[in-house]
């Protein structure tokens, strides 16, 4: 099964209307291919917040008799209302519905930026394996972050931030380019004892937000947006050591 095929049934899939086998493959499908997870599980949540009843609306208990008395009334001669009234509860109705619409657009944003953000760690999390698996932890060798932050002019559109945390315990060993959430990165190596530590970075036009620990495939990342830049360390450290080296490298 490829993508289109896994959008195409997904459907079909949250209302359990595919068979035994598709329903295998649909599953072995999203459990390989981690951007059908992402929308699969952004497209279950937002299900799931749109069929809360907090978003239903509950007309009032007295409707059905004020409807029934309307209907045996209807012969005798009534009594003209102010133009203001047919017109109330229709609007009421609509500022209701331009309401719910509002809330259901915004949960949706926030759930696909959530899915997003979930997209590019696990990317991360994949490029620092494939360096640790190739090999290919560095495309330029050195300690000296004068030898290192040179090395990107014109490969990058940006100038990363290399920091020398030598003294505080986490030596720099070189740098790389990377391809991540759609572009060209910077990653920095840097080692704490034996293991090694990736900070990728690269411009970002969201505000500055506050570091957040979270562990992917049993690594430590921690995400952060500074002045303009959006960065994710890695590591297999504790994660108190990993806060240790994003500390050092906010100053």
């Amino acid at each position: 099964m490829n993508c289109e095929e896994f959008n195409g049934l997904h459907d079909l899939y949250i209302d359990e209307e595919l068979d035994a086998a598709r329903m295998l493959e649909f599953q072995r499908h999203r459990e390989c291919c981690p951007n059908c997870q992402a929308f699969s599980v952004s497209d279950e949540e937002l299900r799931q917040l749109l069929r809360s009843p907090s978003l239903r609306f509950e007309h009032p208990r007295d409707l059905e008799e004020r409807i029934h008395a309307a209907i045996g009334h209807s012969q005798l001669p009534q009594k003209p209302e102010p133009v203001r009234k047919p017109f109330f509860r229709p609007r009421m109705m609509a500022a209701f519905a331009g309401a719910l619409l509002i809330l259901s657009l915004l949960s949706m944003l926030m759930l696909r930026q959530v899915s997003r953000s979930r997209s590019v760690q696990q990317e991360v999390v994949s490029s620092h394996i494939r360096s640790l698996m190739a090999d290919h932890l560095t495309d330029v060798v050195s300690s000296d972050r004068h030898t290192v932050k040179p090395w990107f002019s014109g490969k990058i559109d940006f100038a990363p931030a290399v920091k020398d945390l030598q003294a505080e315990g986490f030596p720099l060993k070189g740098g790389r380019l990377d391809y991540l959430d759609g572009h060209a990165v910077a990653a920095l190596v840097y080692l704490r004892h034996q293991h090694k530590i990736n900070l990728f970075s690269w411009p970002s036009p969201v505000a500055d937000s506050p570091p957040k620990l979270s562990n992917e495939r049993g690594y430590n990342v921690i995400h952060w947006a500074q002045a303009s830049m959006s960065y994710w360390a890695v590591s297999d450290v504790s994660a108190q050591e990993l806060w240790e080296f994003v500390g050092d490298q906010q100053r």
